[in-house]
Parts: structure tokens; C-alpha cells; sequence
């Protein structure tokens, strides 16, 4: 006889299908959450850029102190980033624990939608009436929290590279070749290289430009000391691992010189947009998309936080963690606010612009390193 627990489904134990129903909704589940991260990104940049009008009233809580509209652009991005905080949270807080796929738990994570809704709308309205105060504490502590996620994404981009090294490449032991695993080296480390002399290309025009020169050239003796590292007999796990490692780090290093103001000094060779050109609208739509992207690979990789990685998983259990995924989310919501505000509470943004100062080029320069 299936005993049914109180407020929960019916145990799969009974009923497989049943189950396996479950878990697909499940898993389904995690792209609509995506969407409504990436909706809340949309929100924060028309707040910015376009809600001087919708949201005159809000013109006596500027959240640096000054009365310019560079503060007020600060503070919409920062209440819509906290309403999503909110949101996520209570997601986290209302699944946290759940392990079973017949709890209340898992329905409320994979349905209730309209309840939900609701839930959002209430939880991106509230900071709008909460003191200035409240919204500039806020600010400090998400940038904090943004870090926090920096730290989430690097764990979960290791976890992949592992991933990526033990299904590819062979074991030192053995006497398979890996032909797959050298070529996936081999076109990293071109890439690589390729990217350094781009950059240098790009962002080095005359020899005033040393802190460019530096960046670059750090980066390159970075990507040498892996090889060299990976090809010691002590280590003698192959290049494949470094030769990704090598590509992300040239591309935060591209990331971080494209941060820089532009001031026209070390960007002789790039067109500095005007605000609504279409290139700068493109790299403005990519960048929010990569954002996303990064929130929603990282939120799902839940194993990659999870202290014990050797459970066997049952029938019945939940496929991620629940309260992982929120938090991760929760989280991103502080990184999108700080790439939207550039890292400073008072930075004065261009429309179309994201994720560009110092502040920033020095976050992507320290987690590059």
C-alpha cells in the first residue's frame, strides 16, 4: 500500500513513471528560472537607462549622496538587483533540505507558477519603497556578494576543466593515446597564443601603454608556466587541462582591457562607440546573454559545491540540489547589479554600456590571476 506523506506526493517506490515525471519537470524547471533571471536583467538596464520618467519619484533617494542622475541610476539597478536577491532567496529558503522528489518541496520548486509570479512581482516592488539607506547597505554588501559568485564560477569552471581532462585524456598508466585530447590541446594553445598577439594588436598601439603591456605579457608567461607546470614528471597530467585554463585566462585578460575607459589612448585600433551604435547594442545584448549564461551554468552545476560526491543517487532522489541552485542565482543577482553600476556606487554610465571602469578591469584582472 503507497502511504501517502502529509502535504507531499505519493514515494516513487510504487510508481516509476510517476517519478520519472517528476524529475524531468524538474529539470525543465531550471530553464524557466533562466528566463526570469535573464527578464530581471532586461529590467535592471531599461531602469537605468530609460526609467528617469517611470520612476521621478524617486528622485529624493539618490544612493551615493549627490543629486545628479548618475545616482539615480545607481539605485534603480540596485533595487531591481535586490528585488531579485529577494526572490531567489525566498526560493532558497522555501526548497532548502528538500532531497526527495515526492516532497511539497519539489512541487513548489517545479510548479505553482502563478504563486510564484506573484512572489516576484512583490519581491522587485518592495525595494522600491524601502529608504535609500537600506539600498545603499545593499550596494556594499553585493559587491561582496558578486565576489562570492566570482569564486562560485571559478569552482564550477574547475570542476568542468577536470571533467574535460578525465574523459579525454588518458591515464599516465596506461597505453591509450588520447588523440581527441591533444587535439582539443593542441587548438587551445594555438587559440591561446593567437590571442595574446591579438591583444597586443588591439590594446597596445605605442609603447606608453605599459600597464596594457604588462597585463598581456603577465598573462602570456602565466600560460608558459602551465605548460611547463602540466609537463613535469610530478605532475604529468597532460596539456589539455592548461590548454583550456590558458584560453579562459586570454579571454578575461581581452575582457578585462576592454573594461578600460576608453579614453582613445590605448584603443587606437577599436572605434569607441557612440551610445545606441549597433555594434555597442550587440556587445551590450552579448553581454548581458553571457551573464545569464554564466549564472544558469554555474546554478546548475551543483555537484561542484556539494561536499560529498561519492552518494549513490536513488529513484526517488531530487537530480541537483535545490537550495544550491537559488543561492547561485541570489548571488548572480548581486553580479549583475555590479556589472551594470561598473563595481562603484556612484560611476557615471553611458546607455548601452556595461561593466566598464577601472573597478571592473581590476576584478577581471585579480580573477584572471
Amino acid at each position: 500500500m503507497t502511504v501517502i506523506k502529509a502535504g507531499g506526493a505519493a514515494p516513487c517506490g510504487d510508481s516509476g513513471g510517476a517519478c520519472e515525471a517528476r524529475r524531468r519537470q524538474s529539470l525543465r524547471v531550471r530553464y524557466a528560472y533562466g528566463l526570469v533571471f535573464f527578464a530581471t536583467n532586461l529590467l535592471a538596464w531599461f531602469v537605468r537607462d530609460y526609467g528617469a520618467r517611470a520612476l521621478r519619484g524617486l528622485h529624493h533617494v539618490p544612493v551615493c549622496g549627490a543629486g545628479d542622475s548618475k545616482c539615480f541610476q545607481s539605485g534603480r539597478v540596485l533595487r531591481v538587483s535586490l528585488g531579485c536577491f529577494i526572490f531567489f532567496w525566498l526560493m532558497f529558503a522555501t526548497t532548502f533540505g528538500t532531497r526527495k522528489l515526492h516532497e511539497a518541496r519539489n512541487s513548489w520548486h517545479s510548479g505553482c507558477w502563478i504563486l510564484k509570479s506573484l512572489v516576484y512581482f512583490v519581491s522587485i516592488g518592495i525595494p522600491f519603497i524601502i529608504p535609500n539607506i537600506f539600498i545603499q547597505l545593499y550596494g556594499e554588501i553585493a559587491r561582496l556578494g558578486a565576489g562570492i559568485f566570482l569564486l562560485l564560477q571559478l569552482i564550477s569552471m574547475l570542476h568542468f576543466i577536470s571533467w574535460c581532462n578525465k574523459r579525454w585524456m588518458p591515464d599516465p598508466g596506461s597505453n591509450q593515446c588520447g588523440l581527441f585530447g591533444l587535439f582539443l590541446s593542441t587548438i587551445c594553445y594555438i587559440a591561446s597564443f593567437a590571442g595574446i598577439g591579438v591583444l597586443y594588436f588591439l590594446y597596445v598601439p605605442n609603447s606608453s601603454c605599459a600597464f596594457n603591456i604588462f597585463t598581456i605579457t603577465w598573462t602570456a608567461i602565466l600560460i608558459l608556466i602551465m605548460i611547463a607546470v602540466s609537463l613535469h614528471s610530478k605532475v604529468n597530467e597532460g596539456l589539455l587541462s592548461s590548454g583550456i585554463v590558458s584560453s579562459y585566462i586570454v579571454f578575461l585578460c581581452l575582457s578585462a582591457l576592454h573594461s578600460e575607459p576608453q579614453t582613445g589612448k590605448c584603443h587606437s585600433h577599436m572605434k569607441i562607440a557612440k551610445d545606441g551604435d549597433w555594434a555597442t547594442i550587440v556587445s551590450f545584448i552579448i553581454a548581458i546573454c553571457s551573464i545569464v549564461m554564466a549564472t544558469f551554468s554555474t546554478g546548475i552545476d551543483t555537484k561542484s559545491f556539494q561536499f560529498r560526491s561519492d552518494e549513490v543517487q536513488l529513484e526517488e532522489d531530487i537530480p541537483y540540489s535545490y537550495e544550491i541552485f537559488h543561492i547561485v542565482f541570489a548571488m548572480g543577482a548581486m553580479y549583475f547589479a555590479m556589472l551594470f553600476i561598473s563595481w562603484e556606487l556612484n560611476h557615471p554610465t553611458r546607455k548601452w554600456s556595461i561593466d566598464v571602469g577601472w573597478a571592473s578591469t581590476w576584478v577581471k584582472i585579480i580573477n584572471e590571476w
